[in-house]
């Protein structure tokens, strides 16, 4: 006969004949957070479980469609008492302890995704056993939200698996797919469904008596080099001199998740965490993962639900399922893949046979790359979807165009008149122009109020963010339905209003043009790259730019001159980057020579010549100088366009910047980078900047009247 029992967060059950309790996580709501009703819960199911006369072994499992989704992140980022936190996470270190210590076998039935906190509940049961779906997920991806795990992760998983794979995992916030996590090690058994996950289950606890956990072993050992050892000790010296290259130092989280692995390792289990908590209280009280955690997750999931944006009527279907793409380059390429890997029908149109030769033959390595865990007829099913094409007719009856040609106003204009007539009735027009305003762009379309800008970001299979411009004259239907297009290609949007530049390419290019400026100015160029990794930007300048082409810049000169006035290209930064193109032949990497020298494709080395293109050094120059140049030229712009509507709120900035063009993710963006600062200094800096390098570093009227006012622009933030 089976006992049962519950409370707020777990359905408890107890089988006699077989001897297992099962305890299902069932909190309120889609997904199981661990919160204090999780932490009251699972230690009053453990207890009667315990109490279970001829208990034999425990059953972890979920009653939602994921097993769980970690901590209940709207109350970390709330948390700034560090002694209360501390003694929160020593408490659920206690009941975790207390799961693999219960004296019965104790299996986690992993029915769906354990990320966080979820992982290492996990990890606390004596066996992980998983349905083997591709959609699963398993792994600690804590340090992307800048904190460790603080469950125990940081010392567990490196004694189940070894230092150097749980490092790697651990310092990379790395999310393993069920296959891959069971040849990692991360799960010890995939099943084919629910039914036997279960019976998978009651077999290991049946063959398992007297199951215990490997670090609670008389003699415990590890995969891999001993702790202590000097094997162990190169791996860990190693792995921080790895980190340090990768991150500059800059961000806080792995630094004290590799530090509390190394630590926690030379300690008995029960000292490990407590190690481990003290690092993780730290992470959680600073005001880096406050900033990371706001833009990361809060902002991120808010973009994600498109709020405060139109929204279709409740059942009323985008009307887009023929998807045609105008350009077979790298990026029109690319939006095939994705839109075919979506489930639309693609035209990919392009009226040169050879270059539309090369947009397939991309298409085709993105399948093979991408899609390698489906078979040869998965495949297939994404491939038939695609239409290649010379011919404008192969467009009629495309419910979205997608206009992916050269960026120039005319070209883009005259293929619009001629490709608009082979929209379906009520189709949309898009174009992936970068800077190009929508409102020049739709004066030769018949439907301005079905225009719209769809700027992706290179390459468009990996890149998350997709910039939406609105012109004056987008219907809210029209943004709607491309935001339910965005939904189903799986890019984060943000929404943004008319204006050269938009957004994100405007922010962008004062980056990388104010990495040629420092050049110009005499500041040596390998002091710039590291400087900017310093400041936390995901690329150093100068590599940027080689990357986008340095002729790029020199064509769009025209444009930046017509719509931002003369300031805007007159500078010492854009005349060394036209005497690199016109008299040195170094047009970027793809050209084979920019502000890098390349062989064979790869990067050897910033170029030698440039020291003979600029004056002397500078009177004033160094690392902390140049990165905070490089972050407030771009946040000035952010401001600037946030005054001038062209973004609809700061938010969208921050995800902007964070997703689209690597702005330092330590600082949540350009904004929260001025809210943690005294804005009435950052002002007078400001003042400083413009009289001495230039305008372009002048304060804002709006940044003059926060700062005057003592205004923050996220005034809610902890």
């Amino acid at each position: 006969m089976n006992d049962q029992h519950r409370n707020d967060a777990l359905i408890c059950e107890f089988d006699a004949a077989t001897g297992v309790a099962t305890l299902t996580l069932a909190m309120p709501g889609r997904v199981n957070v661990i919160n204090d009703s999780y932490g009251l819960g699972l230690r009053d199911a453990l207890e009667w479980a315990r109490g279970r006369e001829g208990l034999k072994g425990i059953i972890l499992t979920s009653a939602h469609k994921d097993f769980c989704a970690g901590a209940d992140l709207d109350k970390i980022y709330r948390v700034r008492d560090a002694a209360e936190l501390f003694t929160a996470v020593m408490d659920m270190a206690k009941l975790y302890r207390a799961f693999e210590t219960a004296g019965v076998p104790v299996v986690a039935a992993l029915n769906g995704t354990a990320l966080g906190g979820g992982y290492e509940l996990a990890l606390a049961c004596h066996r992980r056993i998983a349905i083997d779906d591709p959609r699963i997920k398993f792994g600690l991806p804590e340090v992307q939200l800048g904190v460790l795990p603080g469950g125990g992760g940081t010392q567990r998983l490196p004694r189940l698996i070894g230092i150097q794979p749980a490092a790697e995992a651990i310092l990379q916030g790395k999310e393993f797919r069920a296959a891959k996590a069971r040849s990692a090690g991360l799960v010890d058994e995939l099943v084919p469904d629910a039914d036997a996950l279960r019976a998978a289950a009651l077999k290991w606890i049946a063959e398992n008596p007297k199951a215990r956990q490997p670090w609670d072993e008389n003699k415990p050992r590890i995969p891999g080099p001993r702790p202590g050892s000097a094997d162990a000790r190169n791996l860990l010296m190693a792995a921080s001199a790895m980190l340090r290259k990768k991150t500059a130092g800059v961000f806080t989280a792995p630094e004290a998740a590799l530090s509390a692995i190394q630590e926690g390792l030379s300690l008995e289990f029960e000292r490990a965490l407590e190690v481990e908590a003290r690092y993780f209280v730290g992470l959680v009280v600073g005001d880096q993962s406050k900033d990371m955690m706001r833009t990361l997750w809060f902002f991120r999931q808010a973009a994600l639900k498109h709020e405060g944006l139109p929204k279709l009527d409740e059942g009323q279907d985008a009307g887009i399922r023929k998807v045609a793409i105008l350009g077979a380059g790298m990026m029109g390429a690319g939006l095939a893949y994705v839109c075919a890997d979506a489930g639309y029908e693609v035209v990919l149109e392009d009226i040169k046979q050879d270059a539309l030769d090369r947009g397939v033959a991309h298409f085709e390595a993105e399948l093979a790359k991408r899609k390698r865990h489906l078979d040869d007829a998965g495949r297939e099913a994404i491939r038939a979807r695609l239409t290649p094409s010379t011919e404008l007719t192969a467009l009629a009856g495309a419910d979205l165009i997608i206009e992916a040609v050269f960026e120039n106003l005319e070209l883009k204009r005259s293929v619009t008149k001629e490709a608009e007539p082979q929209l379906s009735e009520g189709g949309i027009w898009a174009s992936n122009t970068s800077a190009i305003p929508i409102a020049d762009l739709a004066e030769v379309s018949a439907h301005a109020d079905r225009f719209i800008g769809l700027h992706y970001f290179s390459p468009v299979e990996v890149m998350p963010l997709l910039e939406i411009v609105r012109g004056p004259k987008t219907s809210d239907e029209t943004l709607a339905r491309c935001l339910d297009f965005c939904r189903r290609i799986k890019k984060l949007p943000i929404v943004v209003n008319d204006g050269y530049g938009f957004y994100t390419t405007r922010v962008f290019s004062s980056y990388i043009m104010e990495g040629a400026q420092l050049v110009a100015e005499g500041h040596d160029p390998v002091l710039i790259e590291w400087a900017a990794r310093q400041a936390g930007m995901v690329v150093a300048p100068l590599q940027v730019f080689d990357e986008v082409t340095l002729t790029l810049p020199l064509k769009a000169a025209a444009q930046s001159r017509k719509y931002l006035g003369d300031a805007s290209v007159d500078t010492d930064g854009l005349a060394l980057v036209t005497t690199m193109v016109e008299h040195h032949q170094r047009g970027g990497r793809a050209a084979g020579a920019g502000f890098y020298d390349y062989e064979g494709g790869r990067r050897v080395g910033l170029w030698p010549g440039l020291a003979d293109l600029v004056s002397g050094p500078p009177a004033r120059t160094g690392v902390d100088y140049l990165a905070r140049r490089l972050l407030l030229v771009q946040a000035v712009q952010a401001v600037h366009c946030l005054e001038a509507g062209i973004l609809r709120n700061a938010r969208d900035g921050e995800v902007g910047a964070i997703f689209g063009i690597g702005f330092a993710p330590n600082t949540g963006g350009p904004f929260g980078f001025f809210d943690r600062q005294d804005l009435g200094a950052v002002v007078r800096e400001l003042d400083e900047l413009a009289a001495t390098c230039g305008e372009r570093y002048a304060a804002p009227k709006l940044l003059r009247d926060m700062a005057e006012n003592n205004q923050k622009f996220f005034p809610d933030a902890p």
